[in-house]
């Protein structure tokens, strides 16, 4: 049998080009459409749009950092201060005191109302609005698959 090439064919490597251009340039302008309109980052408004999500606006710390892609002390220091804005509150787990808990304020859940609108229109102008409907589906079952093998290797 013979050895796949170490390189990329031409179509492989321009839809690599693609993708890195989308995982590399995407949150760079999602941060500055969020920095001139809201004042924060993604990674910011990523954490209150996942608390807001989830029962009762409230995660433990370890799977808020887990599910926002961050280190538990980048994600401690990000709270020091939504904790000084008042957006949320951390406490002990009573379920388990080994973690910490963190729940989304209403202050913290106002400033996610007030922030979605424009980081929403940002969001389908950069990634929906340029795709047929068709394009979307194709786009996210095959965005599924390269998310689920990603995982699988990121958590081993």
């Amino acid at each position: 049998m013979e050895e796949p090439s170490p390189w990329l064919d031409a179509e492989q490597q321009e839809l690599w080009q693609d993708l890195l251009t989308v995982v590399i340039a995407l949150p760079a302008a999602l941060d500055r459409q969020l920095q001139r309109d809201a004042g924060m980052s993604n990674f910011e408004y990523s954490v209150l749009a996942r608390l807001s999500m989830v029962d009762q606006d409230t995660m433990r710390l370890s799977e808020l950092a887990r599910d926002c892609d961050s280190t538990l002390p980048r994600l401690s220091k990000l709270l020091d201060r939504f904790e000084a804005r008042e957006w949320i509150v951390r406490r002990i787990d009573p379920s388990d005191g080994r973690y910490t808990l963190a729940t989304l304020t209403e202050a913290g859940r106002q400033k996610l109302v007030d922030c979605a609108p424009g980081h929403v229109a940002h969001v389908r102008r950069l990634v929906f609005d340029p795709l047929t409907t068709v394009q979307r589906r194709h786009l996210g079952a095959a965005l599924s698959r390269v998310a689920e093998t990603v995982r699988r290797e990121v958590t081993g």
